[in-house]
């Protein structure tokens, strides 16, 4: 969180996709509102005082760390990773994935252990596939929640 007591919104960059990103780069101009991406590769972000980018090492999990690290109770936190999710509702923020799906304390749990059985599926050689692509519905979810979380975040 910003030490004048705004919320920051924290993205971890890697696999978020551009539309996202342009979403959120839109509303940060809109708002005011501190935007910080984190990625383990170069992500080119806007040049506006409130939107910084910070590039981490390669590694698993070098920009989840960092995020966990740094957010802050009142944070808003973009991630579809569900460890770190988890790690952000712990820490009194709010998760929500680029699908537009919120994650709160009520479902984190669930979603931990269905990424953990699918995970121990996919090692035992199942073949899985991946997320569908996203689509109009997924952004405008997004959009939505995020717009939502803006509204409490500017009171």
């Amino acid at each position: 969180m910003n030490t004048d007591n705004t919320a920051t919104i924290w993205v971890d960059a890697d696999a978020c996709p551009g539309v996202i990103k342009e979403i959120l780069f839109r509303a940060a101009q809109r708002t005011g509102l501190q935007l910080t991406l984190v990625a383990n590769h170069n992500v080119k972000v806007p040049p506006a005082s409130n939107i910084r980018f910070i590039q981490v090492q390669h590694g698993f999990d070098e920009a989840d760390n960092l995020i966990a690290q740094r957010v802050a109770k009142g944070d808003l936190v973009i991630t579809a990773d569900i460890p770190l999710a988890a790690e952000v509702i712990d820490n009194g923020a709010t998760a929500l994935n680029p699908r537009g799906e919120l994650y709160t304390t009520a479902n984190i749990q669930a979603r931990l252990t269905m990424r953990d059985f699918m995970e121990t599926m996919r090692s035992s050689g199942e073949a899985m596939t991946g997320p569908s692509a996203l689509n109009q519905r997924d952004r405008q979810a997004f959009a939505n929640q995020l717009d939502q979380w803006l509204l409490k975040a500017q009171r």
